[in-house]
């Protein structure tokens, strides 16, 4: 009797299962469970194996005035709360004046968790000594990436020779987990492509043409609507030989000033597949929430 019960209750129970079960199309009871896509997923750098939040915090609009601007204590909570919601990629300079700014907002942060890029302008005499300063001003034993700035000519890896050959020594005395450059304009990038020293690039990207590359050795030329396949081109190229590759000037510099301007930018930089991550300046934490939800809709889309 008892045996009966139990396998009548199993009959109803795989009945039940097999009815589910029907409902579905083949196609959906065998497909894999994709993972959602956001803002705030870690990524890999390239073949660097580093890993950063896809959405990064730029301390630099307008040469880091804007960030400046919000004073130590408005800086660290911006700061702070872009990092409770996830993004632990703080993207800096030499030039942005907002290491020491950087250094208090993370006081206290598991520094494991944290991607901290920062930028050497130029060809210094001596480019070891300033890595020792950037990581006192940022309060750090080390640094995630070191990128040579604002490289404008076809020739920048000759011309700072020595900083290149600093960068790969420090890199091999883990002072810095990987080293790049930052380019502005054509010539420059088109070297960069070729360069095999680069790890991580930080290119100029928005659909519009705002402030991406072009023939110019102008390092703040404004428009090039017309460059943005070449540009394209570089960045595709660069993703097969493994570079990391990350994504500014989304917001035109901070000239879409339209909502829609800004959603067809990063609908572009998410669904274009050339960029591992991507970097916006803020100055509120309406920013930060317009940028994540914009950059999570156009990941589901893909």
């Amino acid at each position: 009797m008892s045996q009966m019960k139990i396998s009548r209750r199993r009959f109803f129970e795989t009945s039940a299962s097999m009815a589910g079960a029907a409902l579905l199309s083949p196609k959906d009871a065998f497909a894999p469970v994709s993972k959602k896509r956001t803002a705030t997923d870690q990524v890999i750098l390239g073949k660097t194996g580093i890993r950063c939040s896809r959405l990064g915090m730029g301390t630099g609009s307008n040469s880091g005035k804007v960030q400046r601007d919000l004073g130590r204590e408005g800086f660290s909570s911006l700061i702070r709360y872009g990092y409770d919601r996830g993004l632990t990629y703080i993207d800096t300079a030499q030039d942005y004046h907002t290491h020491e700014y950087i250094r208090d907002a993370i006081k206290g942060l598991p520094r494991e968790k944290l991607f901290i890029q920062t930028k050497m302008p130029g060809a210094p005499e001596k480019p070891l000594e300033l890595l020792d300063r950037y990581r006192t001003e940022l309060g750090t034993d080390y640094l995630d990436t070191v990128l040579s700035h604002y490289a404008t000519t076809h020739d920048w890896d000759d011309q700072r020779r020595r900083v290149l050959d600093a960068l790969e020594e420090a890199k091999e005395k883990k002072i810095i987990r990987a080293h790049g450059v930052s380019c502005h304009g054509l010539p420059a990038l088109t070297r960069a492509t070729e360069s095999k020293w680069v790890d991580v690039q930080l290119v100029r990207l928005n659909p519009q043409g705002r402030h991406i590359d072009g023939p110019t050795y102008q390092w703040n030329a404004t428009s090039f609507e017309t460059t943005l396949p070449e540009v394209t081109r570089e960045i595709k190229a660069m993703r097969a030989q493994g570079r990391g590759i990350i994504g500014m000037k989304l917001i035109g510099n901070g000239d879409f000033k339209n909502p829609e301007d800004r959603e067809k930018s990063i609908r572009f930089a998410m669904q274009c597949g050339l960029l591992d991550a991507v970097v916006i300046g803020f100055s509120s934490t309406a920013e930060i929430d317009e940028a994540i939800e914009r950059i999570n809709r156009a990941l589901a889309e893909v």
